[in-house]
């Protein structure tokens, strides 16, 4: 009990949570829960909405309700294990009854809770989901080898973008040096990795990856490095770390920007000296390992302003692989749509877009990336009937925004959208907010963009109260 409470005590900080449910009330008592229990949480009103939450970002717990106005908490359970939504759910209702629960726990939710439910124990519930969730990331080293596979993952795009990262997977895969893959959450760093490891020398040895912003220090320590018996509590047998099943491969550090100041420190001594010592061990021993790292962080930026070394950015980006945004390669789309969709014909089932629909696909900004696109493709196959999909029947979000009506004679003289009439301040404020979205909230380039620097810039957003939800 005492190593369970310290383990949901390190990963609180770290839970992000989906609250579900049509009752405006209910989102905002679950939420006060949570948001209490150091947890982040998201609200979704509909079916809808949580499917696009889901396909857009990475939640460790849902709760669901059954009973929503488009779709029930069981459809949405549904979609998630058909499109491989790795979080745990659990449901909730009002009108408990047996073949509910049956139901909800054959989908695969970790648990069944009525309506009124008790804070206390709906926690504990919550607790257990999560930890359930972190048990599959560091139950078995071996689940995350990944042996030699014919061929190269497919990365797929004609235009010019995409070519560009093609060509230096090929330059790179030829050498030992260190690669960090730069890119945007969902553009598909893991993807590039694995081509960088196929192609190379080493690409008859394991690949391994962990995400170093998923586990706590002492979760990630232990699964980098290892442990021996009776390390620590519950360290019943030794176990080999990720460096050591790595050896004479490449081992793939996802999100190395997330990765605390000492573990940054640890890692850096095993890189340099090429060696590794479990935990507990006095003993240290060599290791053969290329090391590929991914961010979708400025780690220049994240050393001058101090959260991370630069000696150890220095360490793991002789090469800078950018990956480029769907949203600067939107002539890939239609090429990542029949991708998607593949699979999906030789199982039977077709799908394909009128031309206003992919048009529609093609103009939208995507700010979950090809993950958001893959997620989106799979939703509407599981859940639309047919084969084509109507301009109509995409979400809600790939709805054009409504033209601004005119207001007077006086603005409409002032320009379009009567910026000119506005205070001076409301108008930087919104230029501000135009460039940190198109920069999807890269501070580095949005300053460079308006030409201030980093603190100049965090002044203004403080100053004009700008949030990433506005």
């Amino acid at each position: 009990m005492v190593t369970e409470c310290y383990h949901w005590r390190h990963m609180q900080d770290r839970i992000r949570a989906l609250v579900v449910d049509d009752d405006a009330d209910v989102r905002g008592l679950l939420t006060g829960v949570l948001t209490r229990a150091q947890m982040t949480v998201v609200e979704a009103a509909s079916g809808a909405d949580a499917m696009t939450a889901l396909g857009r970002d990475e939640f460790d717990v849902v709760c669901v309700d059954v009973r929503l106005p488009d779709h029930s908490g069981l459809d949405i359970l549904r979609w998630a294990r058909g499109a491989e939504i790795d979080t745990e759910f659990i449901v909730l209702t009002g009108h408990a009854d047996v073949d509910t629960a049956v139901e909800a726990m054959r989908l695969g939710a970790y648990d069944f809770v009525a309506k009124p439910w008790k804070n206390v124990e709906l926690l504990e519930v919550v607790r257990k989901a999560v930890e359930k969730k972190a048990l599959r990331r560091e139950n078995v080293v071996l689940r995350d080898v990944i042996t030699r596979r014919d061929g190269v993952p497919d990365i797929v795009g004609e235009t010019p973008e995409i070519r560009e990262v093609l060509t230096m997977i090929g330059r790179v895969a030829a050498s030992d040096s260190p690669v960090l893959v730069y890119g945007e959450s969902g553009t598909g760093k893991e993807l590039v990795a694995r081509a960088i490891h196929l192609r190379s020398k080493r690409a008859g040895r394991p690949f391994v990856s962990v995400n170093c912003g998923a586990l706590p220090d002492t979760l990630l320590e232990t699964e980098l490095f290892g442990h021996k018996k009776g390390a620590f509590t519950g360290a019943v047998a030794a176990r080999a770390g990720l460096f050591e099943a790595a050896d004479g491969g490449t081992l793939f550090l996802d999100e190395i920007g997330e990765m605390s100041p000492a573990m940054q420190v640890r890692l850096l001594r095993a890189l340099d000296s090429g060696e590794v010592r479990r935990v507990g061990e006095e003993r240290a021993f060599h290791v053969n390992v290329r090391v590929v790292a991914a961010t979708n962080k400025d780690l220049s930026l994240e050393a001058t302003e101090g959260r991370f070394r630069w000696d150890l950015f220095y360490r793991v980006s002789t090469v800078i692989v950018p990956v480029p945004p769907l949203r600067t390669r939107r002539d890939d789309i239609p090429l990542l749509v029949q991708h998607f969709i593949a699979p999906f014909v030789r199982a039977g089932k077709s799908l394909r877009f009128a031309p206003e629909a992919l048009a529609r696909l093609q103009s939208y900004d995507w700010p979950g990336n090809i993950r958001e696109l893959r997620n989106l493709i799979e939703r509407l196959l599981i859940l639309h009937e047919g084969e084509e999909i109507a301009l109509g029947m995409l979400p809600r979000e790939f709805s054009p925004r409504p033209a601004r009506a005119t207001v007077s004679a006086v603005e409409a003289a002032a320009g379009a959208d009567g910026e000119d009439l506005l205070p001076l301040a409301q108008i930087e404020r919104r230029h501000v907010e135009r460039v940190l979205h198109a920069t999807a909230w890269n501070k580095a380039r949005a300053a460079r963009v308006l030409e201030v620097d980093i603190k100049t810039l965090n002044k203004k957003i403080r100053d004009f109260g700008i949030t990433r939800s506005a």
